[in-house]
């Protein structure tokens, strides 16, 4: 068999066994979703992050709709992650780092409802880990307030515009905030969690 033939036929093998990874979903709220998005996608074992909007009452928001602070949804990221990778626990040990869980509707000077604190959980399952993470984590006195992150049951989740995906890697030169707000948090993360790290995203 031809070589080339070989590795066509081995590459399609190889991908038709990468669907059959196992993926499980972790969507969580703290502060402007550009910040989290740029953290969870330097994570090995997460495959995907959106940045989205959900525990509202409006269908369909729009980023507008969202920065009137009244559809009661809060700006998250969806992570789909694989398990054999990462854990749950895990992904909850750097959001517990990455922003402040005892800031009550507020990150720095992003202020509103939309900004707040919340672990969206998907089954009870994931419930019971998310409040026993929650528990360790302000047990071991990470911050001197106490904590102030709400743990809900995921409602519908809404995918927010394009141009919010993916938004730091994109506009990290352009935008003042990306320097000044999200530049610190990507630092953080890499120092604090090396091990987590991707590939290639060493120099943050």
């Amino acid at each position: 068999m031809p070589r080339n033939r070989y590795h066509e036929i081995f590459s399609c093998y190889h991908k038709s066994l990468s669907a059959f990874d196992p993926v499980e979903i972790a969507v969580l709220g703290g502060g402007c979703f550009w910040c989290l998005d740029a953290v969870y996608r330097r994570i090995s074992g997460i495959d995907n992050v959106a940045s989205g909007y959900t525990g509202g009452n409006l269908e369909n928001p729009s980023y507008e709709d969202i920065c009137r602070g009244n559809t009661g949804h809060a700006e998250v990221v969806k992570t789909e992650y694989n398990p054999e990778k990462i854990s749950f626990e895990n992904i909850l040990e750097v959001f517990w780092n990455i922003h402040d869980p005892t800031a009550l509707n507020r990150q720095g000077n992003d202020t509103g409802t939309q900004y707040r604190s919340v672990i969206f959980y998907l089954n009870e399952d994931q419930k019971v880990r998310a409040e026993k993470s929650r528990q360790e984590a302000e047990a071991a006195g990470l911050y001197a307030n106490p904590f102030v992150t709400e743990i809900q049951p995921l409602g519908k989740f809404y995918e927010a515009e394009k141009y919010h995906q993916n938004y730091y890697d994109m506009n990290r030169m352009a935008n003042p905030y990306c320097m000044a707000v999200i530049d610190p948090k990507v630092k953080k993360f890499i120092q604090h969690f090396p091990d987590y790290l991707k590939d290639g995203f060493g120099g943050y």
